[in-house]
């Protein structure tokens, strides 16, 4: 059976899935359940400077994107770090620690960006047992107008200061975690090293407003009459995680450096393409607050079964195998040849091949053969796109078939076996150029 436990930063926990920074890890109650319930580890919501908590509003904190069957595909929050007095958060922290020693404990921080106030909370938090650190650098709403958050997450010097405070008045291991809402996210995982920092995770939230009241023309979530910007998470936003996390892995600076993965992580599935992509825990927020504690089950359950087929005995068997085949567009072999392929015995004969190839792409699909509604694939025009694949509501009826040998009938040039990229195309001009100097 495989072995789910972790060791992260020589933080070690029964499994990698970790509740993230978020009101699920608000309080002790709730974190004693989840750690009932069987998640490997959390992180803290997020603790402020002592003295007067921040003030959240009285109202809506939240905004949605549904799919058709109500399924929660995206959720905006517009949330603060915690407004709970810090006090009664760090003499949690301990009790929960004492109770599960087992459990990776982490402390979200967030405070003004001076080095006093971070020489003054850290030692409190090492006094609480915690295993580790992570710095909110994301947060893209309420925090950041006051300049914490991702107003420092988006300054790559502001990071490496701050994680060299941390490492100058901490024995912990510092997490950064990481804004999405910036064009590079390898220049602030690089600022994050050369600052000390043992590791990052992302993404956090992406400044966002899901959608606007067409009778009182106010965003959503509306407060009086008045709505904000706020942070967007779940399922959504997974592709722009694995993509953030992908960059990083195989970045020639940051290339090595452990990352915790966040966004959109609902199934084992999802947990097992971040760690494939070299995250050592994954770290889960939106899926817990729409199914609750328990889903944890279902994910660590569905990881076990999968990697026991696999033949993969631990995590770190498959961490990192996909980065080597994470690459730019310029080097993908463009010899690759593919046309889809149709399965009648399938198909329902919905049409939907036929329109989106039709109206939107390379009018490959037919749609009628002797008079007879029919949908079959036309060699000599399909350029192997796959948008067929993905509007098919039938799964596998549609595939992709690479052609190995013998003519494309659509070029009308023989299949080669052997690489090509665009650096080397004739029609690249730079190519050209090299060629003839």
């Amino acid at each position: 059976m495989a072995d789910l436990s972790t060791e992260f930063l020589g933080i070690k926990s029964p499994n990698p899935f970790w509740l993230a920074s978020a009101p699920p890890t608000d309080k002790a109650y709730n974190v004693d359940r989840a750690f009932e319930a069987g998640w490997g580890g959390v992180v803290w919501k997020t603790l402020g400077e002592a003295g007067p908590p921040v003030v959240n509003v009285n109202g809506p904190r939240y905004g949605a994107i549904w799919g058709p069957d109500r399924r929660l595909l995206g959720l905006n929050n517009i949330e603060l770090i915690t407004d709970r007095d810090l006090e009664v958060n760090l003499r949690e922290i301990a009790d929960v620690k004492k109770r599960w020693p087992d459990r990776a404990m982490i402390a979200s921080i967030m405070v003004p960006c001076e080095e006093q106030a971070w020489k003054a909370i850290l030692p409190r938090v090492e006094d609480t047992g915690a295993d580790g650190i992570e710095l909110n650098f994301g947060c893209p709403h309420g925090m950041s107008e006051r300049g914490m958050g991702s107003a420092v997450g988006q300054v790559p010097e502001y990071i490496q200061m701050v994680a060299e405070w941390c490492k100058a008045h901490s024995r912990l291991p510092v997490i950064v975690k990481l804004t999405p809402n910036i064009t590079d996210i390898r220049y602030p995982a690089r600022a994050a090293k050369r600052g000390g920092a043992d590791a990052v995770s992302l993404i956090n939230t992406i400044s966002s407003i899901t959608s606007v009241n067409l009778d009182t023309f106010s965003p959503e979530p509306s407060i009086d009459g008045k709505g904000s910007h706020g942070g967007y998470c779940g399922p959504a936003v997974k592709p722009i995680a694995l993509n953030m996390v992908a960059e990083i892995a195989r970045d020639g600076e940051t290339r090595g450096l452990p990352i915790s993965g966040i966004g959109g992580i609902t199934t084992w599935r999802d947990a097992a393409e971040f760690i494939a992509l070299g995250c050592g825990t994954v770290q889960v927020c939106t899926a817990a607050m729409t199914y609750g504690f328990k889903i944890v089950e279902e994910m660590a359950d569905g990881l076990s079964e999968w990697m026991d087929e696999k033949g993969y005995r631990t995590i770190d068997d498959f961490k990192g195998m996909a980065v080597p085949n994470v690459t730019d567009w310029q080097y993908l072999n463009l010899n690759y040849v593919t046309k889809a392929h149709i399965d009648q015995d399938l198909c329902i004969k919905c049409g939907r091949c036929h329109i989106a190839c039709e109206d939107t792409s390379h009018q490959a699909i037919t749609s009628m053969v002797d008079g007879v509604r029919h949908f079959e694939v036309i060699d000599e025009e399909c350029v192997g796109c796959n948008l067929c694949v993905n509007v098919c509501p039938v799964e596998d009826c549609i595939t992709m078939e690479q052609m190995v040998a013998g003519t494309d009938p659509r070029t009308n040039k023989p299949i080669d076996p052997g690489y090509a990229n665009w650096t080397q195309h004739p029609n690249n001009p730079m190519a050209a150029k090299e060629a003839a100097e």
